[in-house]
C-alpha cells in the first residue's frame, strides 16, 4: 500500500457516524478517489460538512470506500460522528504528513 498524492480529487459523501466513508461520486471538474489514488493505496484527505472538518489519512478499500486509518485533526479534537447531509471529501497535503 503506498500513500498517493494526487491533484483534483474530491467526491461527496452522504456517510454519517464515525466509520468509513461511502464515496458518492466526482465533484464536477473533479476526479474520483478510485480514478486519482487507486483501490488498496492510502492519501491525505479533509472532510466538511461546511461546519465541522477533520483531516486525516485514509485507505481506499474499494472503489467508493474510503476507511479512516489515521486521524490527525479535527474541528473537535477528535474524529466527527458526521450527521446526515452532504459532505465534500478530497485529497490534501496535511500538516501531519508534510512535517514527518
Amino acid at each position: 500500500m503506498a500513500l498517493v498524492l494526487k491533484d483534483r480529487v474530491k467526491e461527496t459523501s452522504t456517510t454519517t457516524g464515525t466509520g468509513t466513508f461511502t464515496l458518492a461520486g466526482a465533484a464536477t471538474g473533479f476526479r474520483s478517489f478510485n480514478a486519482g489514488i487507486g483501490v488498496g493505496n492510502e492519501c491525505d484527505y479533509c472532510v466538511t460538512d461546511g461546519t465541522n472538518w477533520e483531516v486525516g489519512c485514509g485507505t481506499l478499500s474499494a472503489s467508493t470506500t474510503l476507511d479512516r486509518t489515521r486521524l490527525y485533526s479535527s474541528s473537535t479534537g477528535s474524529a466527527i460522528s458526521w450527521g446526515a447531509g452532504a459532505k465534500d471529501i478530497f485529497v490534501t497535503i496535511s500538516a501531519a504528513g508534510a512535517n514527518s
